[in-house]
């Protein structure tokens, strides 16, 4: 994937692209290309949260004062309405999220401590597993920078909603196929914790098929020890690269792909900043901060999405089609007409320039605070929901598809437990190798189920109630009797995964 995107000089910064993740703040480097998921370093806005809860300081995307918005976790807990809840005291306490990625970030802990310390959250309860051996870090290696931001971008966020649950980081040796299989069936193997979160896809085609029968294997035998289990659905729209890495073509990512896992896909979500006196804004005439003024299908870029003059390729909720899982039985009723399995089931926020504040100290990065986005940033976060549930339910919910879609057919609990989007589209236009146009026409969001935003983004207050209340205890195995990936051919090349 890396000699896949272009992007022209834009007003933002300059960045270099590491396998869909990108390094900010540096210049381009020769045979690197440019990507923007990860936004320029946030500046203060000079400003504080104000007097009552915790005290900390606001960004100058926070208070209108640059392009697009960013949010802190005060605001996506108030958007999504998960709040209420965690006031409650159900912050995922008593549970544990397992989030695997690869290679390592050797400053994560104190990157961690100075984001909690800077907005007030508890210490974080972290365990790292190395199961095949940690891959010494080389600093300005792309691939590795690219995934110690996902490292930190997963755990930071999955926290920051689920501030009680305890966080389980299974790191792979690199990001081949092979290797991130081995650290997943680990994780299942050693039944680390209630929900897995796995940030990151390539297309399912070009997985090597006994790979891939492995992974389906361990998603079976997570199911059965009613592991909840989520993957993002990617980030380049209905598009993927061909499997030899040259160009694109219409297609669905794997992890995502797989039945008996909750695809994950991006919105741009719209809520509310916050509103300063010393700025002209009167706080009493204007919302809370976070609170929720709509979404639209995440994409960004020329010539579909918005913000067209800050990027120079697309950027886009990941949706489509799999070509390797047959429609399972759960989708049925509400994918009309379709054969075969449709991702995403669900979706959250993952636009760049609308994107989630998080603290990077990387070696080869300048350290600070910098916009994130991607559907990367819902996986997590619908992993910590989930935790933040099964603490209300007192068990594992585990496999959620049916529930989800069932909750989908219920007049009554549907807009009750998720935001239906409507607007947008994951039509894109890439590069080639050659540095040529391509353009996959995709999917438009439309009311229900779409292949760009699923079902729709959570609103926790009812939610929580329906997924604990529509969950039944065989959801899983009726889902595994019917999910088993067909035959493909081997690939030209062995597979690798890219963070998106």
């Amino acid at each position: 994937m890396n000699n896949l995107a272009r992007v022209l000089p834009s007003i933002l910064a300059s960045f270099f692209c590491t396998l869909g993740v990108v390094v900010v703040s540096q210049p381009a480097m020769a045979g690197q290309p440019l990507s923007q998921r990860l936004g320029t370093q946030e500046a203060l806005a000079g400003a504080s949260s104000g007097t009552v809860g915790p005290q900390y300081g606001l960004f100058s995307c926070q208070v209108g004062l640059s392009v697009g918005a960013c949010y802190d976790p005060y605001q996506m807990r108030r958007a999504y309405k998960v709040d209420a809840s965690i006031n409650k005291g159900y912050d995922g306490t008593g549970r544990t999220i397992v989030i695997i990625d690869a290679y390592q970030n050797p400053n994560l802990v104190p990157q961690l401590n100075t984001f909690d310390n800077f907005y007030g959250l508890p210490a974080i309860k972290l365990k790292q597993y190395a199961p095949d051996g940690l891959t010494p870090f080389v600093p300005g290696d792309p691939n590795m920078t690219g995934w110690a931001e996902e490292i930190s971008l997963d755990v930071t966020w999955a926290h920051a909603i689920a501030p009680g649950a305890s966080i389980v980081l299974v790191l792979a040796k690199s990001n081949m196929d092979a290797d991130l299989q081995s650290a997943l069936q680990y994780a299942v193997a050693n039944n680390l914790g209630d929900v897995i979160s796995m940030s990151f896809g390539e297309n399912e085609s070009c997985m090597d098929p006994v790979i891939l029968s492995q992974q389906h294997a361990a998603f079976v035998a997570a199911t059965y020890q009613n592991v909840t289990l989520f993957a993002s659905s990617g980030d380049e729209g209905a598009a993927q690269p061909t499997c030899d890495g040259n160009s694109w073509v219409k297609a669905a990512s794997t992890p995502a792909s797989d039945p008996l896992v909750t695809a994950v896909g991006g919105t741009e979500l719209r809520a509310a900043g916050y509103c300063l006196a010393s700025l002209g804004c009167n706080p009493s005439t204007n919302p809370l901060p976070g609170t929720y003024q709509g979404e639209t299908a995440w994409n960004e870029g020329p010539p579909y999405g918005d913000f067209q003059d800050f990027f120079g390729n697309s950027l886009s909720t990941g949706g489509g089609f799999s070509v390797l899982f047959d429609e399972p039985p759960y989708q049925q009723g509400t994918i009309h007409g379709g054969k075969q399995r449709p991702v995403p089931d669900v979706a959250y926020n993952g636009a760049v320039l609308h994107g989630v504040l998080t603290y990077l100290n990387i070696p080869g990065i300048p350290p600070g605070f910098y916009r994130f986005g991607g559907t990367s940033a819902g996986a997590p976060q619908w992993a910590a929901i989930t935790a933040i549930a099964d603490q209300k339910a007192g068990k594992r919910l585990g496999f959620l598809n049916s529930a989800i879609y069932q909750i989908g057919r219920v007049r009554q609990a549907y807009p009750a437990s998720f935001n239906d989007i409507t607007v947008g589209s994951n039509s894109v236009v890439e590069f080639d190798s050659l540095n040529n146009p391509v353009t996959v026409i995709g999917f438009a969001a439309n009311a229900g189920w779409d292949a760009t935003t699923g079902t729709g983004t959570p609103i926790g207050t009812g939610l929580f109630n329906y997924l604990i209340q529509y969950v039944s205890p065989g959801d899983g195995v009726a889902a595994i009797a019917t999910t088993n990936p067909k035959p493909n051919q081997e690939p030209i090349v062995p597979g690798r995964m890219s963070p998106h």
